[in-house]
């Protein structure tokens, strides 16, 4: 079935199949989310299965949950804005919204859920306390990069040969066991943890001996006891198939010191309540304990904590019966748990090394002095900072004729901020009114509420115009300042940076925080883009996953790792009330770091400038990269690109 271009009365989420031998499989994210759908029994989707090879879903039905609204799509048939997205991804009714990456898609079925529903309490209970569940995109949190791509890649790739002797846990795995034998941190946890204390010394009171031999559970350590908490996680879901413990606790109890009070066990993946985390690991435990063949169970031995969590997770009601509706037989991997003698401490591997982790903590290395020795360093090797004279300093967008929607004035904003912010939207506007061509597709990342895309939409009718942002209410507020203005070539994506994969010629950033410009620059230079990009807050730059600092290898045969972390704190040193030394030291340190980004550029073959906004004033981030490649060799433009609006 071909999807239609007009606009859908309920959003439509669009989920990958792919094929194996032949035929057709779901990836696990696309399992994720049939998962979540059955579990909240959600309606609000009309769903198209994205079939790479020939095939339909006649062939999934048994794991296709029913009742679900369901159609199969070719690729060239999905809608462009959802075509440049990684799915999973959702296109809202005005077909201008597109939502993709795991975490931001199961957080919008779980809002469009209880929408729907107000009294799905257990459902808006998925995200957590205070609805953070997964919010942090994987680029800030280790949590979500672990949950949203560690383990269902991990998973993804033991798939593709399950039986080979020689494979070993996944790292992903043993990370996930380990940060599962941790403490529990939770919200006002002292008041539970005097209530397990109280009920330890009840059980203990009131032990028989004829308990005193009884034999852990497959999967459970004899040192894990977790009733308590489990007690207080069914609690929630307002499910308590145990007798309640008393809420009010005796003299002694309360009389205890906090550090001499139990700790609480995992019971669930983040603690002690079922989240969307479990939703996400679910599919992907089961799918790998049931790849494990008889010789690869003693394997089990190193995951105690993983395996209770598992036989934990079917408690929770509606679990047992949206696994069956996928197609997932959750008693099949237990088969497998039941001949296996109870771990002992020492099958309980150690933490595993996460390189990436040692690098981010490098960061906390105390500076010591100011950043002259490093700048006098640069300078001995003949590197300084250049700016280049700004081409146009005297340019400015009409703003007395322009539409109200378009000027920055959103909220309680002070005129001295809103000249400032028109001064700013000037800079980046000129700068890519000169590179953009009628067909263009042009990319505002990080746009947050749109000051910049709306205004770059308006002024260039026959560019296409793509706002990405990960926070949602930002990317609203942008979508609602749009429709005001009756804008037609523009587009809306709420998503991690790395989950937008389409074609674009111009790349923009107005002060994309830390290694974010960082992130914009690499995306441009991969899509072979020119790039418009005010970095900003230099002290959140660190290491990351895709690169490390000092960037360019002049500067990495120059200074260490901390010496560049100097010139970072050090170029943030320029706000209005300090010092002119110190900012003009600020500005230098500013320059140097973005020469050494621009340096990496031009290994790429881009011709890059680093100029100063005009007026200087307009912000104390007032450096602007501008990149652009050689005529000819960047992107060309696509005749059904320059046809099509964003959102077709």
């Amino acid at each position: 079935m071909k999807h239609t271009e007009e606009s859908p009365q309920r959003p439509s989420l669009f989920l990958e199949v792919c094929c194996q031998n032949e035929e057709p499989r779901l990836p696990l994210h696309t399992s994720i989310a049939l998962f979540l759908l059955s579990y909240c029994e959600c309606k609000s989707f009309k769903v198209f299965l994205v079939f790479g090879t020939p095939g339909g879903s006649h062939a999934l039905r048994g794991q296709l949950p029913a009742g679900l609204d369901v159609c199969d799509l070719r690729p060239e048939d999905v809608p462009r804005l959802v075509r440049g997205c990684r799915l999973p991804a959702v296109l809202d009714e005005t077909g201008m919204l597109c939502r993709a990456g795991l975490a931001v898609v199961l957080r919008h079925v779980i809002d469009k859920t209880t929408e729907a529903d107000p009294s799905r309490k257990n459902v808006l209970a998925l995200l957590g306390f205070k609805k953070t569940c997964l919010k942090a995109c994987a680029e800030v949190s280790k949590w979500t990069r672990l949950c949203e791509i560690g383990i269902p890649s991990a998973v993804e790739e033991h798939l593709k040969d399950p039986t080979n002797p020689d494979q070993q846990l996944p790292l992903a795995i043993l990370t996930l066991e380990r940060r599962r034998a941790e403490p529990v941190k939770v919200h006002n946890d002292d008041k539970i943890r005097r209530q397990k204390l109280q009920a330890q010394k009840r059980n203990k009171k009131n032990q028989g001996k004829g308990n005193r031999n009884a034999q852990p559970e497959p999967g459970q350590s004899p040192q894990v006891s977790d009733e308590h908490e489990l007690r207080t996680a069914l609690a929630k879901l307002s499910v308590d198939p145990v007798p309640t413990a008393a809420t009010r606790e005796n003299s002694d109890i309360r009389k205890v010191k906090t550090t001499d009070l139990p700790p609480l066990e995992h019971v669930f993946a983040e603690g002690l309540y079922f989240t969307l985390t479990d939703v996400v690991l679910l599919p992907c435990i089961y799918q790998y304990l049931c790849s494990l063949q008889a010789h690869a169970a003693s394997s089990l031995h190193q995951l105690p904590h993983l395996l209770r969590w598992y036989s934990r997770v079917q408690e929770v009601p509606g679990v047992l019966r949206a696994a069956k509706e996928c197609g997932m037989d959750l008693s099949i991997p237990r088969v497998l748990m039941s001949g296996l003698p109870a771990p002992s401490a020492e099958d309980i591997p150690p933490s595993p090394s996460e390189p990436e982790e040692g690098k981010e903590t490098t960061l906390q290395l105390r500076f010591v002095g100011g950043p002259r020795p490093t700048m006098t360093k640069l300078q001995e090797s003949g590197i300084e900072a250049e700016f280049t004279p700004h081409p146009c300093p005297d340019w400015t967008l009409p703003w007395d004729s322009l539409p109200g929607a378009i000027s920055p004035t959103e909220g309680n904003v002070s005129n001295i901020r809103v000249v400032r912010k028109r001064q700013q939207l000037n800079n980046l506007v000129a700068m890519v009114t000169e590179l953009a061509r009628p067909g263009h597709t042009v990319v505002d990342f990080c746009s947050g509420t749109g000051h910049l895309g709306i205004a770059l939409a308006h002024t260039l009718p026959d560019c296409q115009v793509i706002l990405i942002e990960n926070k949602e209410e930002s990317l609203l507020r942008a979508q609602n300042r749009s429709a005001e203005l009756g804008l037609k070539n523009i587009g809306f994506v709420q998503a991690n940076l790395d989950y937008f994969t389409g074609p674009f010629h111009i790349g923009v950033a107005l002060h994309a925080c830390g290694v974010a410009t960082d992130m914009v620059m690499e995306h441009c230079i991969q899509a072979r883009a020119a790039f418009v990009i005010s970095p900003c807050c230099y002290g959140f730059i660190q290491n990351a996953i895709k690169f490390t600092f000092p960037k360019s290898k002049r500067f990495q045969e120059t200074l260490t790792y901390k010496e560049h972390m100097i010139l970072c704190r050090f170029a943030d040193q320029t706000a209005v009330q300090l010092p002119p030394e110190k900012r003009l030291i600020g500005k230098q340190c500013m320059g140097l770091v973005d020469l050494d980004r621009s340096w990496v550029a031009q290994t790429h073959g881009y011709s890059v400038q680093v100029m100063t906004m005009e007026p200087e004033s307009c912000s104390p981030k007032n450096n602007l990269l501008v990149g652009k490649l050689p005529c000819g060799s960047g992107l060309e433009v696509d005749a059904a690109q320059q046809e099509a609006p964003a959102h077709n």
